[in-house]
C-alpha cells in the first residue's frame, strides 16, 4: 500500500489535488486542522472510489512540535509522494503587518515545509518513483506589491526546492523534488491574505485559475520529468521547466 500525502487538504488546491490523485488510484493521507472538512472530503472521494484507503490526520503545522509529531506518526506508511501544500498569504505593507500573523506565516510557509521536506527526503531519497512537491507561488519568482513578506516566504520555497532538486540529481538519488508556482487562484487564500471574508476574485483580477485547474497543473508536474511548474503572472500560461534560478 503506497500513499500520497497532501498537507492543507481541507480546501482550495489541496482539496482539489486530493480529488485529482484519487482519480489516479492513489491512496491518500490528508492533513489539515479542520477535521470536519477532511471527513467530508474523505466521504466524497470514497463514494466514487470505495477501494481507496483515505487517512485523515489533524495537525496545526504552524507549531514545530506538531510538525515533528505528525511525521513520526506517518512513518508506518509507505509514502510515494509528499505534497507540501499548506500555507497562507498576508497582504499588507510591512509596517502595517500584525507580528503574530507574520510569525505564523513564517512557521507554516517556511519552517514546516522545510522540516517535512528534510524528513521525507532523508527517508525516501533512494526510493524509486518517490516525489516531493512543494507549493510556492508566482510571487515566489516575482515580487507582488503590498505582499513583500509573503513573497519572501515563497522565494524561499522556490529556491529551497530548486536547490534540493539539483542536489538530489547530483547525488543520483531516485527521489525527485519539484515546485509548483500558481498565480491568482480562486480559493480562500485571498480572503485570508486581505483580511476580507467578502473578497471577490472577479473584482480583484481580470484573470485567475480555479483550484481544480491548478490541481490539474499539479498532476502535469507530477507526471513530468521537470522540476518547476510555473504560472506566468501576466499571461497566466502554465509551463513546465527545469530550475529557473541561476545555479
Amino acid at each position: 500500500m503506497k500513499y500520497t500525502v497532501i498537507t492543507g487538504a481541507s480546501s482550495g488546491i489541496g482539496l482539489e489535488a486530493a480529488k485529482a490523485f484519487s482519480k489516479l488510484g492513489k491512496n491518500l493521507i490528508l492533513i489539515a486542522r479542520r477535521e470536519f472538512r477532511l471527513e467530508q472530503l474523505k466521504q466524497e472521494i470514497l463514494s466514487e472510489f470505495p477501494t481507496l484507503d483515505i487517512v485523515v490526520t489533524i495537525a496545526d503545522l504552524s507549531q514545530e512540535k506538531a510538525v515533528l509529531a505528525l511525521y513520526e506518526t506517518l512513518k508506518k506508511y509507505d509514502i510515494e509522494t509528499w505534497i507540501n501544500n499548506a500555507g497562507f498569504g498576508y497582504y499588507h505593507s510591512v509596517t502595517d503587518q500584525d507580528l503574530n500573523k507574520v510569525t505564523q506565516m513564517l512557521h507554516l510557509n517556511i519552517e514546516a515545509l522545510t522540516l517535512l521536506s528534510i524528513l521525507y527526503v532523508t527517508d525516501y531519497e533512494k526510493v524509486e518513483h518517490a516525489q516531493l512537491i512543494n507549493l510556492s507561488s508566482a510571487g515566489g519568482y516575482k515580487n507582488v506589491p503590498n505582499a513583500v513578506t509573503y513573497c519572501a516566504t515563497k522565494f524561499y520555497v522556490s529556491a529551497f526546492t530548486e536547490g534540493l532538486a539539483l542536489e538530489l540529481k547530483a547525488k543520483g538519488a531516485q527521489l525527485k523534488a519539484k515546485v509548483l508556482a500558481p498565480a491568482a487562484t480562486e480559493t480562500e487564500f485571498a480572503q485570508i491574505a486581505n483580511d476580507s471574508k467578502d473578497y471577490d476574485y472577479t473584482k480583484g483580477f481580470t484573470t485567475f485559475h480555479t483550484a481544480k485547474e491548478m490541481a490539474q497543473f499539479l498532476i502535469e508536474l507530477y507526471q513530468s520529468q521537470e522540476v518547476v511548474g510555473h504560472v506566468d503572472r501576466n499571461t497566466f500560461q502554465f509551463t513546465l521547466s527545469g530550475p529557473i534560478f541561476d545555479h
